[in-house]
């Protein structure tokens, strides 16, 4: 049996899916599901993180996040943690940057926030000696002051999509047709959550909603606003989503979503607007959203680009220009991808996204 069979039984008895509990199933099935049967990154993989183009970014990330926690009184012991570490690359780059920062490994705690029982093998080789921590959501998370990260995390989280039709909306549905998955929509329904999006969308928009993003963050900055720390949210959307934004990649190139469900990464631009919110709401302060070029060059990433050319040769120079212009420039990751830095109310932003 496969999971298009397994999906197709499923809309057979109950009905169509909500895009939301297909992208459920085609990422996380125990038995078929994309992150839990494989490694998807690198060359190897459907695609390429931030971290695994150049050390410099977890590097910057990691002392952003040592800056936040001096600037918070450095308080000991602390939850150092990362939401969908991957392989590990940006965590362990992080570690390696802090190491000289007095006091910060000692007083770190870390954890990550992982599902995928292939990557936590992966991330347990990448981190050894830091006695890493796994658990799987962040309400899992011990008690105190944390410092954390989450890059290309809330992406992956499952969304629903709705049509709008007069003052009222369509859910986007997947449903079956001649034994094969295909895209329908429901009856038209109010939406309360989406009662501000009618101000700014017209008749057939569609409009995304990612009800676990808002979970997982209120979840977070709730805790940051009461224990302290702060948290850096790296990844592509925006202040306000409009659009069908779900994509499936695979072998690095674009696929059909409903073609070999489990097999193809399925992600979504992520609305940076719902979550700035879902921390006001809860408390917790929020910087103002930057672009990652912005971001990184904040940080001094030419700098570092500099001090790591000294000691290259002219391949490792090549590929140290190559990475630094992925990472920042407009027309690459520079522009695409958006941090959002969680603080508690009466502390500074995280450096990088000062006012």
């Amino acid at each position: 049996m496969s999971l298009t069979g397994l999906l197709l039984e499923r809309i057979a008895q109950q009905g169509p899916l909500s895009l939301a509990d297909y992208m459920a199933e085609c990422l996380l099935h125990p038995e078929y599901g994309y992150y839990t049967t494989r490694d998807p990154l690198g060359v190897a993989g459907d695609f390429t993180t931030a971290p695994e183009i150049s050390q410099m970014f977890g590097e910057l990330i990691g002392l952003a996040l040592a800056q936040a926690w001096m600037d918070q009184g450095r308080p000991a012991p602390f939850t150092l943690v990362e939401l969908g570490p991957g392989r590990g690359t940006l965590m362990a780059d992080a570690l390696r940057a802090t190491r000289a920062v007095p006091g910060f490994h000692e007083a770190a705690r870390l954890w990550l926030v992982e599902a995928s029982p292939v990557l936590r093998a992966t991330q347990a080789q990448a981190l050894a000696g830091h006695d890493p921590q796994w658990c799987d959501t962040v309400s899992d998370l011990p008690a105190g002051p944390l410092f954390g990260v989450a890059n290309e995390f809330f992406d992956a989280l499952p969304v629903r999509q709705f049509q709008r039709a007069g003052a009222v909306w369509r859910e986007r549905l997947v449903g079956a047709r001649d034994g094969a998955l295909c895209w329908g929509l429901g009856a038209e329904a109010l939406q309360p959550a989406l009662a501000h999006r009618l101000e700014d969308t017209r008749e057939g928009d569609l409009v995304e909603l990612c009800p676990a993003a808002g979970l997982i963050l209120s979840e977070l900055a709730s805790r940051i606003a009461a224990d302290g720390g702060a948290a850096l949210i790296v990844d592509y959307g925006d202040w306000r989503s409009l659009g069908d934004t779900v994509q499936a990649l695979r072998n690095h190139a674009p696929a059909d979503p409903l073609a070999d469900p489990g097999q193809a990464d399925l992600t979504a631009h992520v609305d940076f607007e719902v979550l700035a919110m879902t921390a006001r709401a809860a408390g917790c302060a929020h910087s103002r959203l930057s672009t990652q070029g912005v971001f990184l060059e904040r940080l001094g990433i030419a700098q570092r680009a500099q001090a790591l050319a000294r000691h290259a040769d002219e391949a490792a120079l090549d590929r140290l220009i190559t990475a630094h212009r992925r990472l920042t420039h407009p027309e690459e990751m520079g522009n695409l991808f958006k941090v959002l830095g969680l603080y508690p109310s009466d502390a500074t932003p995280p450096p990088g996204l000062e006012p």
